[in-house]
């Protein structure tokens, strides 16, 4: 993703960031990532925790987040193949809670409590719209921009009119805000809010330790400290591991393959974004 108009580093550090989104947002991944967590396991173990998928949708997922490099398939005989995660898919976990957290103060209300993995889906689903985390970079760096001097920086090859289809996503999305046309654009409360989560996917997917979002040049908040949020555990349908706590250090998240969970027990957002996010 070229993002010709912004300087070298920032455009490289949203083309990662863009890209993460790009391996973990695809359908049951992040579900799958959470099931394969503790000891190695074989395909068999592994598809009864995913019981939900049907026959032969699981094979090609291992295989492209293997070829992604998060997990890792080891042959020890033709008979006995076992999956696990490899380091990097490790290193992401910690970031899922991180995500739930925004959700749960920013989404719009579900008639039920939503099961934590839901949220996480949820909210990739918005940050991976098209140019969505160029436009929301760049509206954090300069705080209001109109839509045409938006166009010549997130997509200077193309007519400066094609950056409104995104635009009006992410305001029906409650990520952006506009007093009306012709008026500026700026982050909603919500996609300010973001500064945690794209700090720490910036942070993943250029290989440093978590703790460096808070040190990012336009999400960090080096002044604030994160609060790891509690989750309990439910046998109430099938779904991947509990989350391991939010960040703050550089943890080996403690992962008890017994555990799952069913929904966050935070309290509701007292104020959440009414266009929301999509559910389901």
């Amino acid at each position: 993703m070229a993002i010709t108009a912004l300087d070298l580093d920032t455009g490289a550090d949203i083309a990662r960031v863009t890209e993460a989104l790009a391996m973990i947002t695809p359908r049951w991944n992040v579900r799958i990532l959470l099931a394969l967590s503790g000891p190695p396991q074989r395909y068999n173990e592994l598809a009864a925790k995913v019981s939900w998928l049907q026959s032969g949708q699981l094979h090609p997922k291992l295989t492209s987040m293997c070829d992604a490099g998060l997990v890792e398939r080891t042959e020890h005989t033709a008979r006995h193949v076992t999956y696990r995660h490899t380091e990097r898919g490790v290193a992401l976990l910690p970031v899922l809670p991180v995500i739930v957290t925004w959700a749960e103060e920013h989404l719009e209300k579900a008639d039920r409590p939503l099961p934590a993995i839901e949220q996480i889906e949820d909210s990739l689903t918005l940050l991976t719209r098209r140019h969505a985390a160029a436009i929301l970079w760049v509206l954090k760096s300069r705080e209001e921009v109109s839509g045409r001097a938006l166009a010549r920086i997130v997509m200077p090859s193309s007519d400066w009119t094609n950056i409104y289809p995104p635009l009006r996503q992410l305001v029906a999305d409650g990520l952006v805000d506009t007093a009306g046309i012709g008026q500026p654009y700026r982050l909603s409360a919500a996609g300010d809010g973001l500064g945690p989560v794209l700090g720490a996917l910036s942070a993943w997917s250029a290989g440093q330790p978590l703790n460096q979002a808070a040190q990012h040049p336009v999400w960090g908040h080096p002044q604030a400290k994160s609060t790891p949020r509690p989750w309990i555990s439910s046998q109430s349908r099938p779904a991947p591991a509990a989350l391991p706590p939010a960040p703050t250090g550089e943890p080996s998240p403690a992962w008890h393959s017994r555990d799952l969970f069913s929904h966050a027990t935070t309290v509701r957002p007292k104020a959440a974004v009414q266009a929301g996010g999509p559910r389901r």
